[in-house]
């Protein structure tokens, strides 16, 4: 007996066909019948039909066959008063096309179980038309209703729209969903809204098992990573006509919250019929006087959701969808179909239900004559390429994509029964193959483990749980003033690629919303913090709403929305726009510039200066006033202060490894000779004074080994202070990033801070002890007034260092050795000043005082 192949009708944009390809089962014919449904409003099982005289289902596709695959499937779209049971259920029926809603499904699957013509439920006396699997869709509700009925039956379902939740349901074990697994959906949105940085969403969903899982869905996913709410709304569930004015109400309700809300982006996920509301929304809000937010809308469709419209839409405009994005199940060319399509004529389809039907509505015109219309008469010959893609695709959708596989997958798992029943040589004994009606749970096996190549060349697979593998595209629409469309795959989601893969888009192609001009949408609470400025929650608000606080001093913030602002590297300060960080130049006193050139020269000159009184005093050695208060003590200060001058040098320039150990060091010791220098001329003024006395004691302590013992002493003690200094602690070259905001100073460490402090504190202590003797001689006779000079000398030393310490704490940078540098030359110009100049002064100016005569004067 010859096979018969498949034949699977054209109507619309939903339903797929199967390829005519043998599928060598020897002696059976298989064939299809496929039932569609009016959506005719409750949930609840019709219960006025009986046995006797049934209400038969309108629209409906058969041709006979061994073997059936059968299809309940959502087609036309009808509305009725609600059911009161006060007449026949068909007196309910309106003419008017317009909502959808289940009911007869329960009906749909009995008529399978019954013999074809005859509505007796669970008694089938022909051979014949024995349905071995189901294919369904694609609203959820359908596939639930319908297994309460097929599952007692262990009869396959193959779903290919949302499938209900089934929650651990026994019902499970028939299912076949053709549709991808909605976690990867769930994801892919995800990433699109992180790709978009869409962060400020709507979201609106149908109540379903369905709508209600991918609400638990994303609420936590979504936070999670970022994303909150602006508004989550159900939508107004159909139901009955009667009940126009309240769903008319909801969606305007529904609608006046979306259009007057912040979010430019909402995401729909639903049943196909919420196209058609989708397609109505600028009406409604036209209706209700809505002024819609300026931002505009960006639709996120799910691939539950396919294009519908009602034939009152077939002259409204597809602006709703324009710059839409929507995900769907992916589907290919498939080889014959465009050719098929344009070949399908009513008058050839006389067991095609549903043709006339979608026919007269598509092209408006009538295959009865009747006078009191305008239409024009059907011919038959009329060409869907013609029709605008508002109201037929040529193209195969992804819904009619998975018709076309699960009729293949049936088919391959009906083959892969009979093979493997011919190879045990399970047979009849006719020698025909068992009867497979009596073996319908057999038949899952083979499904659930089906992997096949279909004829448009793509692999089709199915996971342990009958799941088809598969992920989804994410398509942009595109209208036109023509009520025509194109869908434009921008993009897919990949559970096979490695995660970061996973999911790709092209951005550069996608059309927005003519709202946006085509500039990608923004959809956040509020603007983007800019860079230089970080987020700061606001009471009362979602986590995405925030202010924006400007960065303080010392950090910046280089990107957009950062939580916090940071410190830039050491080697780098923040610019003024607190936004980028600028590279610290390199800052120390160098002879180059005016500061450091400025005191190079002053200690220069005061060095020539003091050698040039040391020339003086050496030449004029042998005079009266160079001789008192002892020679040798005016030689060493002298040269100390020459040394001090010099040592100054050691500042300036750029530190290394030998100035660093030197600078204090040498200094620190130098103006401790200096100092014990004067305080030895200081104390041999007294001294010599007492030593007048008659039979005086102290003579013998006047003279050089009281100047020796003095400088010596004072000055082994401040060398045993550097030594440990070095020994312990030493100097050493550093770079300062802290301190100044804009610059890397070049400093020498101290080290030890403390032997710092001890070294200048004991050079402190020098200044003070001679100045109090110093002070305590000032009235002594002295014809040169030697101890006035270093009186006053000392004052000023003393207030120098005074006032060098708070000023050095104070001060940052290169200018703290400005500081030293300035103490240094000050005190020690105060010191040459005081003492020796009034000396010069006699010794060059009036050599007529310099004389012995003078020296032993009293005065009177």
């Amino acid at each position: 007996m010859p096979l018969s192949p498949l034949h699977l009708p054209a109507l619309g944009s939903t339903t797929s066909r199967a390829s005519r390809r043998p599928l060598g089962l020897q002696g059976t014919a298989l064939a299809g019948v496929f039932v569609f449904l009016p959506y005719l409003g409750s949930d609840t099982p019709i219960a006025t039909c009986t046995v006797g005289i049934p209400l038969s289902v309108m629209h409906k596709y058969y041709h006979s066959g061994d073997l059936i695959i059968a299809g309940i499937i959502s087609q036309i779209y009808m509305t009725f008063d609600q059911m009161d049971f006060t007449g026949h259920p068909s007196e309910k029926l309106i003419d008017d096309i317009i909502y959808f809603q289940a009911s007869w499904t329960y009906l749909a699957s009995m008529d399978l179980l019954s013999t074809q013509g005859r509505f007796i439920p669970n008694f089938k006396c022909d051979a014949q038309d024995n349905a071995i699997a189901v294919i369904t869709g694609p609203n959820s509700h359908i596939c639930h209703f319908m297994a309460h009925i097929l599952s007692i039956y262990k009869m396959p379902q193959l779903v290919y729209g949302s499938a209900p939740m089934t929650n651990g349901n026994p019902e499970a074990v028939f299912f076949n969903r053709m549709f991808p697994n909605e976690d990867h959906q769930t994801w892919g949105i995800l990433q699109l809204l992180l790709h978009f940085k869409w962060t400020w969403i709507g979201v609106l969903f149908i109540s379903s098992d369905s709508g209600e899982k991918f609400i638990q869905s994303v609420l936590p996913l979504f936070s999670q990573r970022g994303i909150c709410f602006d508004f989550i709304e159900q939508l107004p569930k159909e139901s009955f006509s009667s009940n126009l004015d309240e769903i008319l109400n909801g969606f305007s309700r529904v609608n006046r919250i979306i259009l007057r809300s912040s979010a430019s982006t909402v995401i729909i996920h639903g049943d196909v019929q919420l196209t058609v509301i989708l397609r109505a929304s600028p009406m409604l809000a036209e209706y209700d006087g809505i002024k819609m937010n300026s931002k505009g809308k960006v639709w996120i469709m799910t691939a539950q959701m396919e294009f519908t419209s009602v034939p009152f839409q077939r002259m409204t405009g597809l602006e709703a969808f324009h710059g839409a994005l929507s995900f769907a199940v992916p589907s290919k060319e498939v080889l014959g179909f465009l050719e098929y399509l344009q070949m399908k004529k009513p008058t050839l389809e006389k067991d095609d239900g549903f043709i006339k039907v979608f026919w007269e509505k598509a092209f408006e015109c009538s295959f009865l004559m009747d006078d009191t219309t305008d239409e024009e008469m059907c011919t038959g010959e009329e060409k869907l390429e013609t029709l605008p893609s508002s109201v037929f695709e040529m193209s195969m959708t992804g819904h009619s994509y998975s018709v076309y596989n699960a009729v293949y997958a049936v088919a391959q798992a009906l083959q892969a029964m009979h093979s493997s029943k011919v190879r045990h040589r399970e047979m009849a004994y006719d020698g025909r193959g068992l009867p497979l009606n009596q073996q319908l749970w057999q038949i899952h096996h083979y499904l659930k483990s089906a992997s096949f190549n279909n004829s448009a060349g793509e692999q089709v697979t199915f996971d342990r749980s009958g799941q088809v593998v598969a992920g989804f595209d994410i398509v942009n629409w595109v209208t036109f003033p023509n009520q025509s469309f194109l869908r434009v795959k921008v993009g897919k989601v990949d559970p096979l690629a490695p995660k970061d893969n996973g999911f790709t888009i092209s951005a550069d192609v996608i059309v927005w919303p003519n709202m946006f001009n085509q500039a990608q949408p923004l959809s956040v609470c509020n603007d983007n913090c800019h860079p230089g400025y970080s987020k700061i929650k606001l009471e009362g608000k979602p986590f995405c709403c925030y202010g924006c606080l400007p960065c303080p001093e010392g950090k910046i913030s280089n990107q957009s929305d950062m939580d916090e602002c940071f410190q830039c590297p050491e080697d780098q300060y923040p610019n003024d726009q607190h936004d980028s960080c600028i590279p610290k130049y390199i800052s120390y006193l160098s002879y180059e510039e005016p500061l450091g050139l400025c005191f190079a020269v002053s200690a220069s000159s005061l060095s020539v200066i003091t050698f040039l009184v040391l020339r003086v005093f050496i030449k004029y050695w042998h005079t009266p006033i160079v001789k008192a208060n002892n020679r040798d003590l005016t030689f060493a200060l002298l040269i100390s202060l020459l040394l001090s001058y010099l040592c100054a040098l050691l500042f300036i320039g750029k530190p290394n490894k030998v100035t660093c150990l030197l600078r204090q060091i040498t200094f620190g010791f130098i103006f401790s000779v200096a100092v014990s220098c004067i305080l030895a001329k200081t104390t041999i003024v007294i001294l010599a004074f007492m030593a007048t006395r008659p039979e005086s004691s102290i003579r013998r302590w006047v003279g050089n080994k009281l100047a020796i013992t003095v400088v010596l002493s004072c000055s082994l003690i401040q060398a045993s202070l550097c030594f440990v200094w070095l020994a312990t602690s030493p100097p050493f070259p550093d770079l300062d990033m802290h301190t100044m905001t804009e610059e890397i100073v070049l400093v020498c460490n101290e080290g030890s801070v403390t032997m710092f402090y001890c070294v200048l504190g004991f050079m402190g202590f020098q200044a003070i002890i001679c100045f109090m003797v110093a002070f305590l001689a000032r009235r002594l006779p002295d014809t040169f007034n030697e101890a006035k000079f270093i009186t006053f000398s000392m004052l000023v030393f003393c207030s120098v260092w005074l006032t060098f310490i708070p000023t050095y704490l104070s001060t940052k940078g290169k200018y703290m050795v400005a500081v030293e540098i300035f103490s240094i030359l000050t005190s020690g110009a105060g010191l040459l000043v005081c003492i020796f100049f009034p000396k010069c002064y006699i010794i060059l100016l009036r050599p007529d005082l310099n004389k012995r005569e003078q020296l032993i004067k009293r005065p009177n």
